[in-house]
């Protein structure tokens, strides 16, 4: 049984039991717009009810990037605490839609998989890369904003506090090897066989015992949860970057081309 939806940003397509979600922006290297945070979420919740599908398949389309952030034009109407606090409980609420899906996911990264969309792939439950694979979240360099709190501990989960600092407070890049030593990834694969390696694994929970894959993955996620702190326990930080001089001309270097340098406030 085949499916399709093309939503543009969004490409929804089931085949043989997987459902793949290709990210469809690759002119801006898949940068993910509310729509298609929306739409993501849109399709968590059709899956969590479909029981046809056995696995799923996120990736990003043109082999450049999974997804290299959110679209920084988006931030240059930020202008009141509520719109970063908004924002972050926005992201917080998608992707944990896609952390507690009741499918197995598989993250199939090529290239930049940054902000956003290094989020999104610590979430899925198993991650295949290309030797292009740069992963981390550079905020340091570019935007002078700050992650959620959730966001912080599934970092420090995946990676090690000492990596984790390397990444948030240095921007830190990560190379597919260091992603395999630092067990951030499953494997790193070349493009031309990754699609179909990615294919076999997802496969192989169609003949899987959908229970215990269920139970697993529910159960692993209770652990994780425990040690996480309160959601709202980082907001304080949330609003003092958001809300900064600094965060301000990095959008509007961004948007209209402007220099700026980093002053702290």
């Amino acid at each position: 049984m085949e499916r399709h939806m093309n939503e543009e940003s969004l490409l929804f397509e089931v085949r043989d039991g997987v459902a793949w979600l290709g990210f469809n922006r690759p002119q801006s290297r898949n940068a993910m717009t509310w729509e298609m945070y929306d739409a993501l979420e849109a399709c968590c919740d059709q899956l969590a009810k479909d029981e046809h599908v056995h696995a799923v398949v996120l990736h990003g389309v043109g082999g450049e990037a999974f997804v290299a952030g959110t679209d920084i034009t988006q931030f240059s109407h930020f202008s009141k605490p509520e719109d970063a606090i908004g924002y972050e409980r926005r992201i917080d609420r998608v992707v944990g839609k896609l952390e507690t899906l009741n499918k197995p996911t598989i993250a199939l990264v090529e290239g930049a998989c940054v902000g956003g969309g290094a989020a999104l792939a610590m979430v899925c439950d198993f991650r295949y890369c290309t030797p292009s694979l740069k992963f981390g979240v550079p905020i340091a360099k570019t935007l002078g904003n700050c992650l959620s709190i959730t966001n912080v501990s599934r970092l420090i989960d995946m990676v090690g506090i000492a990596r984790t600092k390397e990444a948030l407070m240095l921007g830190k890049l990560f190379s597919a090897d260091e992603a395999s030593m630092a067990g951030l990834v499953n494997a790193v694969i070349e493009p031309d066989e990754i699609h179909a390696r990615v294919a076999d694994v997802a496969s192989q929970f169609t003949r899987r015992a959908p229970l215990t894959v269920q139970a697993s993955k529910a159960l692993i996620g209770r652990v994780q949860e425990q040690r996480r702190a309160a959601r709202d326990a980082g907001d304080d930080w949330v609003i003092t970057c958001y809300m900064s001089d600094d965060f301000k001309a990095a959008v509007n270097k961004f948007v209209n081309k402007t220099p700026f340098e980093w002053t702290g406030h």
